[in-house]
């Protein structure tokens, strides 16, 4: 089966099985009650998604997928894939992919790199934070991130509360691909001084000729 026939296959379980409005409180329950890993996790749209996939479609694709050094991909199917999530009513069209380098390699030893990407519209707390305070009283303590960004004075930002499905397209990225694309934390470090690890960066309004697939939600 090629890409193209895969993305087909998959698409049909998530139309016919993911809940095309996902309720961020119902979410981060389904992932702590499901033995879920990022619960706590304050971006949870992401992690959800990845945690639906992993539980519905591990009878036809492997997942974990394949791992270079550190990175890894979430499922293999012919090819290594990916899940992300993209809020297209507030950010831009653009999307933080995996790691570079482990793109490059799965490239080399494989020719395409897949990627399944939910877009979708989502709604934020409201100004008093009640989202995120619950969250906080589920979590039971104060992480260190928040910690440290109370000991800097810095602004707490709105916490996404839903998530209304619109769209789910499949992309087969190759490394023709790459030469459209542009990197995320390219030339940053960290706090220590070591560089961090960049990032594929991808622009939605230049991948037309890399969407394998579509599925839709009114």
């Amino acid at each position: 089966m090629s890409v193209r026939e895969h993305a087909r296959a998959v698409g049909a379980i998530l139309k016919s099985q993911l809940p095309d409005y996902w309720d961020g409180k119902a979410a981060i329950l389904e992932m702590k009650e499901g033995g879920g890993r990022n619960w706590r996790q304050m971006e949870w749209i992401g992690f959800y998604f990845q945690f639906w996939c992993e539980k519905h479609l591990s009878s036809l694709m492997d997942i974990p997928g394949p791992k270079y050094g550190n990175a890894k991909f979430d499922a293999f199917l012919a090819v290594p894939w990916d899940f992300k999530v993209h809020a297209i009513n507030t950010s831009p069209h653009k999307v933080i992919v995996n790691d570079l380098e482990a793109v490059r390699r799965a490239l080399a030893d494989y020719g395409t790199v897949g990627l399944i990407l939910a877009l979708g519209e989502v709604e934020y707390n409201d100004e008093a934070r009640s989202f995120q305070e619950w969250h906080q009283r589920l979590k039971g303590k104060v992480s260190d991130y928040v910690k440290e960004r109370i000991r800097r004075g810095a602004w707490s930002r709105l916490r996404k509360v839903s998530l209304s499905l619109r769209q789910i397209s499949f992309l087969a990225i190759t490394p023709k691909t790459l030469d459209k694309c542009g990197f995320f934390q390219l030339d940053f470090r960290n706090a220590d001084g070591s560089p961090r690890r960049a990032k594929l960066l991808l622009d939605l309004e230049k991948i037309d000729d890399e969407i394998v697939h579509v599925e839709q939600w009114p």
